[in-house]
C-alpha cells in the first residue's frame, strides 16, 4: 500500500516537530504545498492524479486558529472539489475507500483542547470538518495522529513522536 502525505505548513523551515514527523515518514510520498505552489496556485488535475496514485491520504499540519493552514483548506477546495464534484463518477469513484490520515501538531498541551482548557474545545471537535470531508469524499477516517506541546518539545520527545508517527504510517499501509 502507499501513502501520500499532503504536508501543509506556511513557515515549514520553523516547525521541527514537522520535520521530524517528515524525517520518519518511510517510503511515503511527501508533497510539500508550500514548495510545490509558493504562489499557492493549486494544479487540481495534477494533484487529483498523484492521489490516484496512492492507497491513503495523510493531510499533515499545524493546528493554527483552530483550523489547517489556508493552503491546505485551498487544496481540499480545489482537488476534493474537482474529483468529487467534477469527475465524480471517475476520479471520485476511484478516491472513495481510500484511507484519510490527520497528522496535526499542537503548540498547546493537551489540557487545553478539552471543555474546560484555555481552548475550550476538544481537538476531536476542531478536526470534525476534516471528518466530515471524509465522510462526504467516501474517505475511510483514521484515528488522528496528534503531537501536542510541539512548539516546546525536547529533541528526545521529537524522536518519540517522529517513532510514533513511522508506526502511525505502517499501521495505515498494512
Amino acid at each position: 500500500m502507499t501513502t501520500l502525505i499532503l504536508f501543509a505548513h506556511p513557515d515549514p523551515a520553523r516547525s521541527r516537530a514537522n520535520e521530524a514527523l517528515l524525517a520518519a515518514a518511510g517510503g511515503a510520498t511527501v508533497n510539500r504545498l508550500a514548495t510545490r505552489y509558493p504562489d499557492g496556485a493549486i494544479d487540481p488535475a495534477a494533484e487529483a492524479a498523484q492521489v490516484l496514485e496512492h492507497d491513503a491520504l495523510v493531510l499533515q499540519f499545524p493546528l493554527q486558529w483552530y483550523a489547517m493552514p489556508a493552503l491546505l483548506k485551498d487544496w481540499l477546495d480545489a482537488v476534493l472539489t474537482r474529483m468529487v464534484y467534477v469527475h465524480g463518477d471517475t476520479e471520485g469513484a476511484r478516491l472513495r475507500g481510500r484511507k484519510l490520515l490527520v497528522a496535526v501538531t499542537c503548540g498547546a498541551p493537551e489540557s487545553a483542547y478539552r471543555p474546560d482548557g484555555r481552548n475550550g474545545f476538544t481537538l476531536d471537535e476542531l478536526l470534525r470538518p476534516l471528518q466530515a470531508t471524509a465522510l462526504r469524499c467516501g474517505l475511510a477516517w483514521q484515528a488522528p495522529f496528534v503531537v501536542y506541546d510541539a512548539r516546546d518539545a525536547a529533541p528526545d520527545v521529537l524522536a518519540q513522536a517522529g517513532a510514533r508517527y513511522a508506526a502511525a504510517l505502517a499501521a495505515l499501509a498494512a
